[in-house]
């Protein structure tokens, strides 16, 4: 790759919609729960690059609410994945001062996926660099319903006003009250939608697709779409003469 990525430029927040493992694990005659168990790779790829770059927040779609749905011996082999993935990976975070965080309905995971993800996040909460945000059983409607539940108790009980509900109040409702919403979503195996994944957050986010298949996912493509990014001029509503600072 000859184009050199702009270090005062790098996305502050990539979101990552990690799709094909299953049409990847097809194409090579085996069961889809191959695919998810070969995904790993993409997945460290995707967080060391960031790093490198100094993204300061990277948050992985693992599993959404819809995923429920799938077959039974598909989400206990993906349960089981994300335990040992989470076993395997905590070391190496804490090593490299890596921050686990989660978003989504996380009690409707099974006892043994909540006690390791409480543990990963014990361990590295004093971590001072990029963090890893897994959403887990987690929705963008889901989400907002949450939210509005939330909201709707405050005003009940008389916390809150229905006058003084604001864009600022409902951000500060949802899973990611804390995290800055992200300026790259990046989806692979060349879908192209975003699949009830954080719909409030995405409002001016730039969506990068790529035909990759996510297990095939690598540091390069991670790349490729920082530079596409770069290439962008984010307006946000003006025109780009008001971007660029002109009358």
């Amino acid at each position: 790759m000859n184009e050199v990525i702009d270090k005062g430029n790098i996305p502050r927040h990539i979101a990552v919609i990690m799709d094909g493992n299953g049409r990847w694990a097809q194409k090579k005659g085996a069961m889809r729960i191959f695919g998810h168990r070969n995904a790993l790779a993409a997945v460290r790829d995707a967080i060391e690059g960031s790093a490198e770059l100094g993204v300061d927040f990277i948050t992985l779609y693992a599993f959404s609410t819809e995923n429920w749905s799938r077959p039974k011996d598909e989400v206990d082999a993906l349960m089981e994945i994300l335990v040992q993935a989470i076993t395997d990976e905590v070391p190496t975070m804490m090593k490299n001062n890596i921050k686990l965080e989660t978003i989504g309905d996380i009690d409707s995971l099974p006892d043994s996926c909540r006690k390791h993800l409480k543990m990963g996040k014990e361990k590295t909460k004093d971590n001072t660099g990029m963090t890893v945000v897994l959403a887990l059983s987690y929705s963008g409607r889901w989400e907002l319903e949450k939210a509005v539940q939330a909201i709707v108790k405050k005003v009940v009980n008389g916390e809150l006003s229905a006058e003084a509900i604001n864009q600022k109040v409902i951000g500060e409702h949802l899973n990611t009250a804390n995290i800055p919403d992200p300026e790259l979503l990046i989806r692979t195996s060349g879908e192209i939608r975003i699949s009830n994944f954080m719909l409030w957050q995405l409002a001016y986010t730039e969506l990068y697709f790529t035909e990759v298949l996510w297990p095939d996912f690598r540091k390069k493509h991670l790349h490729e779409a920082i530079l596409a990014f770069q290439k962008r001029e984010r307006r946000f509503g003006k025109t780009g003469a008001q971007t660029k600072g002109s009358n």
